[in-house]
Parts: C-alpha cells; sequence; structure tokens
C-alpha cells in the first residue's frame, strides 16, 4: 500500500512544466512512489477534457455537430466517458511506454513508465479543449490535431531520454516514425474528408433530381 501524499497544487505546476520546460522536468521526474498519484492525475486531466467537450457539445462546436438538450445530453456522456477512458489509457500507455522504453534500451519497470506516461497526459485536455476547429473546418481541425500530435510526440523524446534513460540514438528514430505515422493520419484523413464530402454533394444532387 502507498504512503503516497497527493499534492494538487504540484501536480498543477508539474503539468505546467512539462509544457514550458519537459527538459528539466523530466530530468527530475519521480519514477516510484505508488500508482495513487497517476491515477489521479489522469482522472483530473480527463475530467478536464470531458468539460471541454461537454461545453463543445451544447455549443454545437463538436466535430459531429450537435447543440442544445442532445448535444447537452452528448456531452455528459463524454464526460463520464473521459473520466474512465482516461484511466484506462493511462494503463494501456504505460504499456506501450514500456515497450518503446525497452526498445530503446531504457526503464522497463511499469510503474516508473505508467508515472511518465500520467505526465504525457497533460495534453489530453489541450487536445479536447482545440477539437472545437473540428466545426470550423475538418482540415483545420486536422492541422491542429497535427500539431498537437508533434508536440506530444517531443513529450515523449524528452520523457524516454531524460526519464527512462533511453538512447537518445533510438529515441530520435522512434520518434521519426511516430512523426511520419502522425503525417499519414492527417493526409489521410483529409482523402476521406474530401470523399465523403463528394459523395455527400453526390447525394444532394441525385435527391434534387
Amino acid at each position: 500500500m502507498s504512503n503516497e501524499t497527493i499534492d494538487f497544487n504540484r501536480m498543477l505546476k508539474d503539468s505546467l512544466e512539462t509544457l514550458r520546460s519537459p527538459q528539466t522536468y523530466f530530468s527530475s521526474l519521480p519514477l516510484t512512489g505508488g500508482f495513487a498519484e497517476p491515477v489521479i492525475k489522469a482522472a483530473i486531466f480527463g475530467a478536464v477534457a470531458g468539460i471541454f467537450a461537454f461545453l463543445w457539445s451544447i455549443l454545437g462546436w463538436s466535430a459531429v455537430g450537435g447543440g442544445g438538450i442532445w448535444g447537452g445530453a452528448a456531452g455528459i456522456m463524454a464526460l463520464i466517458w473521459s473520466v474512465i477512458g482516461a484511466i484506462i489509457a493511462l494503463f494501456i500507455g504505460g504499456a506501450i511506454m514500456l515497450v518503446i522504453s525497452a526498445i530503446c534500451g531504457g526503464n522497463t519497470d511499469y510503474e516508473a513508465n505508467v508515472r511518465v506516461t500520467a505526465s504525457m497526459m497533460v495534453m489530453y485536455p489541450i487536445n479536447a479543449f482545440f477539437a472545437f476547429f473540428y466545426a470550423i473546418n475538418f482540415t483545420l481541425g486536422g492541422l491542429v490535431g497535427l500539431l498537437i500530435s508533434c508536440f506530444s510526440i517531443y513529450l515523449l523524446y524528452h520523457a524516454t531520454i531524460r526519464a527512462l534513460k533511453g538512447k537518445e540514438s533510438s529515441v530520435r528514430i522512434v520518434a521519426i516514425v511516430l512523426l511520419v505515422l502522425a503525417l499519414i493520419g492527417f493526409f489521410g484523413g483529409r482523402k476521406v474528408n474530401r470523399s465523403f464530402g463528394n459523395y455527400q454533394e453526390r447525394f444532394r444532387q441525385e435527391q434534387l433530381n
């Protein structure tokens, strides 16, 4: 049983430090102390992300539209599942992080990788906040999402090297592969959206005729 003390003010400062100076933050990140703090941190990030999803649904600014009572109902469900999903993602992400760290010759202790993952999940609410761009324009939303993915890879790069002590040359290769996958996802998403838009236009024309 962990005797870890949860300090919410420190969590906030750590989250800001993760974004401002990941090199410094991950160099001093404690890799032991129990799972309580990572779980609470993930739940908080999930709750904040869920609040943004809830607001965008009410305002009709989500990628799927919405607004009004139906948007509010969808938003409430998004809020609940955002917290649950964040906690699940923490442990799955910890396992994925462990594999990446092992490939790069770094720390393969599961707890250490979960704690690193929890810190990187600061991007979860940030991604949810900027999701309203999808309601403005799908391509714009995709571009913003791509930039967020790039910064997430940047965090992973420093986390693997500085906290988990992975080999920099190997981590660089992993980061490049992830960046390529993010680019493929962006351009692939644009192609799918364009095809779907063309299908909708043809369908409207057929209905008019």
